[in-house]
């Protein structure tokens, strides 16, 4: 779901939006201004659920004056991911995060519940409704371990996040809603209180496809830098428009994000590994500057049935065979970044302490458009 532009709503206003991939409203998006990073082929969605199997839910909480927040799950199947693990890889560019489960992650190579994204200090919650959830599962009544994996980046610019307010049930509503289909962007789910590159960011996603297998990536951007779109210093036109980015520090030191990239190609956690590393080209070519104090993770899985849960020892592609997915999820992370941030809508709030008025604008459609045309001229 879309949502529209909150710089006059009433400050009483509380609004809870439960999203399933399969409602999701369409925005603007990186191709329709013309920017398709790479040669590739995207799938018919463009979305980390063109990878089949792939479920994602979210949801957005937006209440009185200072909470903007929300979640965003993702489901590798919608089997029994206890009994059905996938296997996974997590790469790190700059470890200033929380990634609950990432120690774990690493020693077995593999993912045992859905991927939760929220925000810093919500962590917990989101490990407490992904353990119940794969407590409940049919055929898990003997489990008496399980390793959630939950990541984050600080949404605390625009939301109270010293207020416990997302709790489980949220995050347990966005599981119940995860569905395959069009997956809203923009200032939705975890993505509803991030900024991006100094503008408002959110949820992107995108997907290239290398037949006969399909990339798919999801993110959650909340991260700093100068907008480069395409090649094009998008940003810095912008501030010599007049227009600039409406954080400030937020362009240079403040900010993350979480990077979930789903195939269906059989390999093994090593190789996934590798494939999550490439995916931060596609996070430089957008501008980001990696500072001190961003959380830069990005966790790949493969849901291919051959190389589930004890079937290590299946057949995987070889390291030979993986440089066309290097290609592929560059630039799919490339365009999901895009979207996020073309996606997004504005959103305003209070701070909890100083109670200072906060605005963070979406990208001037407009502007950018016209950008991206006299440069290509």
């Amino acid at each position: 779901m879309r949502l529209a532009r909150l710089s006059s709503y009433r400050w009483s206003l509380v609004l809870l939006f439960v999203t399933s991939a399969a409602v999701a409203e369409p925005g603007v998006r990186a191709r329709d201004l013309g920017l398709a990073p790479g040669k590739g082929t995207v799938g018919p969605l463009n979305a980390i659920t063109d990878v089949p199997g792939v479920a994602v839910g979210q949801v957005t909480l937006i209440e009185g004056e200072t909470i903007r927040t929300g979640a965003t799950v993702v489901l590798p199947h919608t089997g029994n991911l206890y009994q059905s693990k996938v296997p996974a890889g997590l790469a790190v560019m700059n470890g200033y995060g929380k990634l609950a489960g990432s120690t774990q992650l690493r020693e077995l190579g593999e993912i045992e519940t859905p991927i939760a994204l929220t925000n810093t200090l919500a962590v917990a919650a989101g490990m407490r409704a992904l353990i119940d959830w794969t407590l409940k599962q049919p055929g898990n009544e003997a489990v008496r371990s399980v390793n959630a994996v939950v990541g984050e980046t600080n949404d605390g610019y625009l939301n109270a996040i010293r207020s416990p307010m997302l709790t489980d049930t949220h995050v347990a509503e966005a599981l119940a809603a995860a569905a395959t289909g069009p997956i809203a962007e923009g200032s939705v789910g975890a993505g509803t209180g991030t900024v991006t590159l100094g503008w408002k960011g959110g949820i992107g996603t995108s997907s290239r496809v290398v037949q006969p297998w399909t990339i798919g990536v999801l993110v959650q951007t909340n991260f700093g830098g100068t907008l480069v779109m395409d090649g094009i210093p998008v940003g810095r036109e912008l501030a010599e428009l007049g227009l600039a980015a409406h954080s400030p520090g937020q362009t240079a030191e403040y900010g993350s994000i979480m990077i979930v990239i789903a195939t269906d190609a059989p390999l093994s956690s090593r190789n996934l590994e590798r494939l999550a590393r490439r995916s931060f080209a596609g996070l430089a070519r957008t501008g980001a500057s990696f500072s001190n104090g961003s959380g830069d993770y990005a966790i790949a899985f493969s849901n291919a049935t051959t190389v589930r849960g004890d079937q290590r020892s299946a057949v995987t592609l070889a390291n030979s065979a993986m440089s066309p997915l290097f290609l592929a999820v560059a630039d799919a992370t490339e365009e999901a970044i895009l979207n996020a941030l073309l996606s997004a809508t504005d959103i305003q709030s209070r701070d909890e302490v100083t109670r200072v008025e906060r605005t963070v604008e979406a990208l001037p459609i407009d502007a950018v458009r016209g950008i991206l045309e006299r440069y290509r001229r």
